[in-house]
């Protein structure tokens, strides 16, 4: 748990000369979970006008704190942010997150607040990791958003789970690797109540049309950046990829952040009045930067109990259960 006073921007605070307040809220998802939430909005907004809204959705041990960057980026261009805890992570209610597949849910709950809001106009979609397959999932059903960020996806995560045997040196036979693999499968399905082979994400790709952003740092061994290239080339809509230096878990550059921005800016199309905003944008503390994805630790984990041995269920059930789905 965190104290979001400390972590999240102020209920009211100044950036690039411009005042604006933080709003919190509670959403519920379709499985009567409390969601918690944050709207950051400019202190005034003109009369009758609506502003676009940029959705960020956080990676699977992070929170909404992790949008504080995304804050910077988007507010001196007129387009709110929301932030939200998914459900088994941070504030909100929930035990285990599911890397996409439930969160999916819980980002339809919080575009269904939003599309009945009349100061907010069209939405957008930032996701890092698990945010960024969520909103891949959410997007292929929902034509209607603006535009999506994309940062760090993965493809394919039966596939990502053996790449991890190998990436993390896992001493497993390779002969019993994919009977390790299912048996946290089932796990899995177990625990969280998802199905590890439904998020074959990649398979959305082709059916997808909204205008989408890709990032991916280049030395991530942990979600190798192939992932983005499989999605990417699949991809229907308009897109770009952006490959840049680092790795998972580091700090993104700023002409990363330079192209997000012109993105939504194009893609949302925000109103322009009087603003002070300067090119000398305040920084402030990201308690998300450096966070690990603990559930695919878990798995990780997971695999190497099930490796010694696959017959028994308690070690790797032991090891999910007490790990990624605990919130940060």
């Amino acid at each position: 748990e965190y104290n979001p006073d400390q972590y999240l921007w102020e209920p009211e605070f100044t950036l690039a000369g411009r005042k604006y307040k933080r709003i919190d809220l509670e959403l519920s998802n379709e499985r009567n979970q409390t969601l918690k939430c944050s709207h950051y909005v400019p202190a005034i907004i003109p009369e009758n006008t609506a502003l676009p809204c940029v959705i960020y959705c956080h990676g699977n041990s992070g929170c909404r704190a992790d949008a504080n960057e995304a804050a910077v980026i988007l507010l001196p261009s007129n387009i709110t942010l929301f932030a939200l805890d998914f459900a088994g992570s941070g504030l909100s209610g929930g035990e285990y997150v599911s890397l996409g597949w439930h969160e999916k849910q819980d980002l339809k709950s919080v575009v269904s607040f939003l599309r009945k809001n009349k100061e907010v106009s069209c939405i957008g979609l930032w996701g890092r990791s698990m945010g960024a397959v969520t909103s891949l999932l959410y997007g292929a059903e929902d034509p209607s958003i603006a535009g999506m960020v994309l940062d760090s996806a993965f493809s394919n995560l039966y596939e990502l789970m053996l790449e991890l045997v190998d990436v993390y040196k896992i001493r497993v036979p390779k002969f019993t690797v994919k009977m390790a693999v299912h048996y946290m499968r089932r796990v899995i399905q177990r625990r969280a109540k998802f199905d590890i082979m439904d998020l074959n994400v990649v398979q959305f790709a082709p059916k997808t049309f909204i205008p989408a952003l890709f990032g991916h740092a280049s030395s991530d061994v942990f979600i190798q950046s192939h992932h983005t290239d499989r999605i990417h080339q699949a991809y229907a809509g308009d897109k770009n990829l952006i490959k840049f230096d680092g790795d998972h878990n580091s700090a993104r550059p700023q002409f990363y952040y330079d192209s997000v921005s012109i993105f939504f800016y194009n893609v949302l199309n925000p109103p322009q009045f009087p603003s002070a905003c300067s090119n000398k944008l305040e920084k402030y503390y990201n308690r998300g930067a450096g966070t690990n994805e603990s559930l695919l630790y878990e798995i990780i984990n997971g695999l190497r109990a099930a490796g010694t041995d696959a017959g028994s269920s308690s070690a790797a059930a032991a090891s999910f259960t007490n790990g990624a789905a605990q919130p940060p």
